[in-house]
C-alpha cells in the first residue's frame, strides 16, 4: 500500500473540530464503528451505485476516517486505479493506514489534511464523500478546493443527511436533551464544527455547489434503515455517544454529566420503543441526500 506522511495544511478557524474530531470523537467511532460504520455503509453503496467509479479512475475519498470507504473505492478502480483517502484526524489516518496495509491494499492512500485548506494531490477524476463534507465550516472553499483538483468533467457525489425530522431516532433524542441543556456561553470541551445537519436543506447544498463552482447539480433522496444497537442499552449509549444529543451533553460538561441519566432513562422511554424489532434490536430510520455534481469541462 501507497503511504504518504505528514499533514497538507489547516485552516485556523477548524482547529477546534479538528481537535474534537482527533479526540474524544476518535474515540467515541472506534468503540462504535460496528454501528456508524456498518450503518452508513448501505447509503454509501447506494451512492457507489449511482454514481460508480469506473476501472482506472483516479478517486479522492472526503472525509475517509478509518478508511473502509477509500478501501472499497481502490477496488472498485482495480489495479489500474487508486484512492485516496483524506481526513482532517490524524488517529483517524493513522489506523486507516494500518488497516489497509493488513489488507494488503496497494492501490488505497491516506493523507492527513484540513480540505478547506488544500486537496492532497490532483488530476482526480471523481471525488466521494460518505458523511465527510457536512463538517466544513466554510463549505464552498472546501468545495473549491475539491472543483480545483478534479480533471474538466470530473464528478463530485457525496453523502450527506437529510432533514432532521427525517432521521428521527436521532431528532427525538436531541430534543430530550433540550429539555434540560442548552449551548453554553462557555466550554472547555471543542465542537465538532456545524454539525452533521448543515447540508440537509437541497436548496442550501445546490447553492453551496453552484458558489463553489459545479454545474449538473442533483440530489436524490435515500431512504435506508440502519443498525443502531443490539439491544436499547447500546442504543442509548450510541445516543449519547455521537450526535446532537451527545454533542449537548459533553460540551455541558460537569452540568451534562449531571443530567445524562435523566436524558437517558426519557430516551428509552420515549424513543427506543419506537424501534424495536421483535429480536429486541434497534433500527432507526435513516434518510439521507446522494448529491452529485460536475466541473465544467475544459
Amino acid at each position: 500500500m501507497a503511504v504518504s506522511e505528514g499533514k497538507v495544511g489547516e485552516v485556523a478557524e477548524n482547529a477546534e473540530a479538528i481537535e474534537a474530531w482527533d479526540g474524544v470523537l476518535f474515540d467515541r467511532w472506534v468503540k462504535y464503528r460496528h454501528i456508524f460504520v456498518n450503518g452508513l455503509a448501505a447509503h454509501g453503496e447506494e451512492a457507489l451505485r449511482l454514481h460508480p467509479p469506473q476501472p482506472g479512475d483516479r478517486v479522492v475519498d472526503l472525509g475517509c476516517g478509518l478508511g473502509d470507504t477509500t478501501v472499497r473505492i481502490a477496488e472498485l478502480v482495480g489495479p489500474d486505479g487508486e484512492c485516496v483517502g483524506v481526513d482532517s484526524g490524524a488517529r483517524f489516518i493513522e489506523q486507516a493506514r494500518e488497516e489497509a496495509a493488513k489488507e494488503d491494499v496497494e492501490n488505497a492512500s491516506f493523507e492527513v489534511a484540513d480540505v478547506e485548506a488544500e486537496v492532497p494531490g490532483s488530476d482526480y477524476d471523481r471525488a466521494f464523500s460518505r458523511m465527510g463534507t457536512m463538517f466544513f465550516n466554510n463549505p464552498v472553499a472546501a468545495l473549491r478546493n475539491v472543483r480545483a483538483v478534479l480533471k474538466p468533467g470530473g464528478t463530485l457525489s457525496m453523502v450527506v443527511w437529510r432533514q432532521k425530522p427525517d432521521n428521527d431516532w436521532v431528532h427525538r433524542a436531541e430534543l430530550i436533551a433540550q429539555r434540560y441543556l442548552s449551548h453554553p456561553d462557555e466550554t472547555n470541551e471543542p465542537t465538532c464544527g456545524p454539525g452533521p445537519f448543515s447540508m440537509a436543506n437541497a436548496d442550501t447544498t445546490s447553492g453551496i455547489l453552484r458558489s463553489a463552482g459545479y454545474e449538473e447539480i442533483a440530489l436524490t433522496r435515500c431512504d435506508l434503515p440502519i443498525f443502531v444497537g443490539k439491544d436499547a442499552d447500546e442504543a442509548i449509549e450510541v445516543a449519547v455517544a455521537l450526535g446532537p444529543a451527545a454533542e449537548l451533553i459533553r460540551i455541558n460538561e460537569e452540568r451534562g454529566e449531571e443530567l445524562r441519566p435523566k436524558i437517558e432513562a426519557e430516551i428509552r422511554d420515549e424513543v427506543m420503543s419506537g424501534f424495536e424489532r421483535p429480536d429486541g434490536t434497534i433500527w432507526g430510520g435513516a434518510s439521507t441526500w446522494i448529491v452529485s455534481a460536475r466541473v465544467p469541462a475544459a
